[in-house]
């Protein structure tokens, strides 16, 4: 990194910052701080609720997913549309019509206290896992690849994050949230218009499309019924619609960005923005790791993008096996530009026998260079059972720091910083605000005025900061990261998204009955998620359908045994 990527980096972070405090000083109650006042435009809404999806992990992963795996990752994404019509007109009118400062609060109308704790506690543990791997992601890639501090880090982007948001509460999060989505897609175009540019002179953006089709990295549909593929159309249409549905309709870090809203209208029309965006926005994401895939067709890669984990192997008593298969790879790499300027040449000639012959070239070489790169993995993890193999995280960010030109590569970094920040900055706006409304307030027998909480929100909220900085402190990578923390919400978003649906359409459900089903639903899915009954998308669907069914059953049984009278608020 040269100065002016310092300089870049430092000023953008900065800007965030001093602009979030700078907009939202003076919140005098809690209105202010948790709905912003009640006059967000939609276009605010739409720009923050992607911004909160969006975190750090989006843009350092699926760049990653593509080069590795193609861009089948898309469907994962095809449900989401669906749920914000959903949303739009069951949710949003119901929410504004109580008016209501949580998604938890309306429970306890509906059902009674402990199923509004339980919910709100539900909601508090995932969601703090999350906020504490959302500021770890950037932080262990970023360290790993420019030997910065992992610990420093992680108090660095918490404490960034904590001043702002604990300062502005909601309408910081949003202000600062559009400054940090012009930052990110800027970057983002920025990164695929220089990776069109650094191809070889002759290869157009239409030639590498068909360089990448040849390596199978555009196969976006899916039609196989399977549920042990995690994607598929219909596990992206089932399983996604679940957890977009109970995700934007249930968890408090983007309600709170809708709730926001001026109203009904402009809370439905920046989700719809959302709905509409959303799709397109992660296609160009994966077709950028796509294009880097393409990129490397001619470029030299490494054999695995993590330099932690090279350096682990190399170090060890498997460094010549090691070398051995660096060797052959750098080898392949050579046979792999032949083939493709012979792909090239004879797609210029229109020989289609010389394209098809060319086209399974390279894909044999392909296929022998990812057998070498899972050979290379078994070593390393015979070297260090420590270290992560599974570099998928590591491509982008290495592309950016040894491609990209100075100045360019402070950009990209503070759009992973930023994207961090954005996401990691809902999170703890949320958490807070369910701490001290749903638990704290809602529990607290002596009367207390607005005054005092509004400080418990912002203590609550730098509380969380601190637990979130602790746990990126103590995590430890898992597989793809942005696997992980969709693995973390659907373990509980089902659950929560079905407590939901029997309040709005099951009105002869009781709240004993959804507590119950609650917890015996929870205890199955975990068990579930350990056993690897199925892929994680369809636990969305598998914990929300049987919350209700048992849910229902219970009530029933209640009812037969004589217990229909309603409950006593607990």
């Amino acid at each position: 990194m040269g100065l002016l990527d310092w300089i870049i980096l430092g000023s953008t972070l900065l800007f965030i910052v001093g602009f979030g405090v700078w907009r939202t000083r003076g919140s005098k109650n809690v209105d202010d701080y948790v709905l912003s006042g009640n006059d967000a435009k939609w276009w605010t809404i739409g720009l923050s609720v992607m911004a909160t999806q969006a975190s750090a992990i989006t843009f350092l992963s699926t760049p990653g997913q593509a080069f590795h795996d193609g861009m089948g990752f898309v469907q994962f994404y095809f449900g989401l549309p669906l749920a914000m019509i959903v949303i739009c007109l069951v949710f949003i009118p119901i929410y504004k019509k109580l008016k209501v400062f949580t998604a938890y609060e309306m429970l306890e109308g509906r059902f009674d206290l402990k199923t509004r704790t339980l919910t709100a506690i539900l909601f508090l543990i995932q969601r703090g896992l999350a906020a504490g791997i959302t500021i770890f992601a950037p932080s262990i890639i970023l360290s790993a690849v420019l030997g910065w501090d992992l610990r420093t880090l992680n108090i660095i982007i918490g404490i960034l994050v904590i001043i702002y948001t604990v300062s502005g509460g909601t309408k910081a999060v949003s202000v600062t949230q559009k400054q940090q989505m012009f930052i990110i897609m800027t970057g983002m175009f920025f990164a695929f218009f220089f990776i069109l540019g650094s191809l070889p002179t002759g290869v157009s953006f239409g030639e590498a499309l068909k360089i990448a089709g040849a390596n199978n990295k555009l196969e976006i549909l899916d039609f196989t019924f399977d549920t042990n593929n995690r994607y598929t159309f219909w596990s992206g249409i089932t399983g996604g619609f679940f957890l977009a549905l109970a995700y934007f309709g249930t968890d408090q870090s983007q309600v709170q960005r809708y709730l926001s809203g001026k109203s009904v209208r402009e809370s439905q029309l920046g989700l719809i923005f959302n709905g509409i965006l959303k799709i397109p926005m992660q296609f160009f994401i994966l077709l950028v790791g796509a294009m880097v895939f393409v990129f490397y067709q001619y470029n030299a890669s490494p054999l695995n993008f993590n330099p932690a984990a090279t350096q682990a192997v190399l170090e060890s008593e498997y460094v010549d096996d090691y070398k051995a298969l660096e060797q052959d790879h750098l080898g392949l790499e050579m046979e792999k530009k032949i083939a493709q300027n012979a792909f090239s040449a004879a797609l210029e000639l229109k020989e289609y026998n010389a394209i098809e012959q060319a086209k399974q070239d390279i894909i044999k070489i392909n296929q022998r260079e990812s057998t070498n790169r899972e050979a290379a993995r078994q070593l390393i993890a015979q070297a260090d059972s420590v270290v992560e193999t599974n570099d998928k995280d590591y491509v982008f960010i290495h592309f950016i720091l040894n491609n990209l030109p100075v100045g360019l590569i402070g950009l990209l970094l503070a759009v992973i910083l930023s994207a961090a920040m954005s996401s990691t900055a809902s999170e703890l706006n949320a958490l807070g605000t369910i701490t001290a409304l749903d638990l704290y307030k809602r529990n607290n027998k002596k009367e207390q005025d607005d005054a005092h909480y509004l400080w418990a929100t912002k203590g609550f909220t730098l509380l969380w900061g601190i637990i979130a900085i602790i746990i990126a402190c103590v995590a430890n990578l898992f597989d793809n990261l942005i696997q992980l923390v969709n693995i973390i919400g659907s373990i509980f978003y089902g659950n929560v998204l079905g407590i939901f649906l029997l309040a709005f359409f099951f009105k002869f459900v009781r709240g004993n009955a959804v507590f119950v089903a609650a917890i015996v639903t929870q205890i199955i899915v975990i068990i579930g998620w350990y056993l690897d009954w199925m892929s994680y998308l369809w636990l969305n669907a598998f914990g929300c359908v049987l919350v209700i069914l048992l849910a229902m059953i219970t009530q029933a049984f209640d009812n037969f045994l004589g217990n229909s009278h309603p409950e006593i608020e607990s």
